[in-house]
């Protein structure tokens, strides 16, 4: 589905809204809708059983090819607010249009507060080159707590009459992500090899978070000229990486290829994942295995 059509499926369905006289919003059912699954796990940790969490990316889904289905719009129009996580390509075309069509729907920005990383994904412009912001900042522990911060500052203003009980379910899971926090640190500290490789660049906060370096092999998203990778695999032979993280929905017939002259483990991971907290765990066991 292209942009032009995304936006006038969307509009079809306010319309239809409109005529069902807000029938989809009659139901006693409270919505929050959330752009990826590491938000609804934040999300439904802090609201418990006072509001339905839907997410608009589907388990496993590429989020830089992905546009929404007419079926997650028209949950999108049953929502009493939509948590952007911010700098998410689908999100953009979403957003703008809610607002001008949609203004009962509150919409917060779940990335507010976090500094944000540019330079890992380098996108053409024209002759030269322009950094974009990296997206991925559910992949920082650090980042989550921030997230889930925002978050909870949003409830209560949605539901100031379970005020108490979201800043409990705030606290229990704060303390939890700063153990976690705590525990990737100790448990990275005497990594001697503090590089990794990385087909998308997903990892870079996760990688400032416990000084590590994080080698991208991808190019602008698309398989990367001979150049490129030459100076790439050059820059990880020197490192001595021996971990090489890649995503399924970002596959490349380079990823073996490239390896063959590398010799990494190869370690496929999922940051999109529901299991928020088990895949951050995955990612740091991977490193510090032999």
């Amino acid at each position: 589905m292209s942009a032009s059509l995304l936006l006038a499926a969307m509009s079809l369905i306010v319309i239809a809204s409109g005529l069902t006289s807000c029938g989809a919003r009659s139901s006693t059912e409270r919505i929050i809708t959330v752009s990826i699954q590491p938000q609804r796990y934040l999300l439904e940790r802090i609201v418990g059983k006072h509001f339905k969490v839907l997410c608009l990316l589907p388990q496993g889904s590429n989020p830089e090819v992905y546009e929404p289905s007419i079926k997650h719009l028209m949950n999108l129009e049953k929502s009493e607010a939509y948590f952007c996580i911010g700098n998410i390509g689908f999100e953009l075309a979403i957003v703008e249009k809610a607002k001008s069509e949609n203004p009962d729907l509150k919409i917060f920005d779940n990335s507010k507060g976090v500094e944000l990383i540019r330079g890992s994904h380098d996108v053409e412009e024209h002759e030269g080159h322009v950094h974009e912001v990296d997206p991925h900042i559910w992949t920082s522990v650090k980042n989550a707590l921030i997230i889930a911060g925002n978050m909870l500052e949003a409830v209560v203003e949605l539901d100031s009459a379970h005020a108490d009980e979201y800043r409990r379910n705030f606290d229990k899971l704060a303390a939890e992500l700063q153990k976690l926090d705590s525990a990737i640190a100790s448990q990275l500290e005497s990594v001697t090899v503090r590089t990794f490789l990385v087909w998308h660049p997903s990892l870079s906060y996760f990688a400032r978070d416990y000084a590590l370096h994080q080698v991208s092999m991808e190019y602008n998203g698309k398989e990367a000229p001979v150049a490129h990778l030459k100076a790439e695999i050059d820059e990880a032979r020197k490192s001595g990486a021996h971990i090489f993280f890649y995503q399924k929905e970002f596959d490349s017939r380079q990823i073996a290829t490239v390896n063959e002259q590398i010799g990494a483990t190869m370690v496929t991971i999922n940051p999109m994942n529901y299991q928020w907290e088990a895949e951050i765990r995955n990612i740091a066991n991977a490193l510090t295995s032999k």
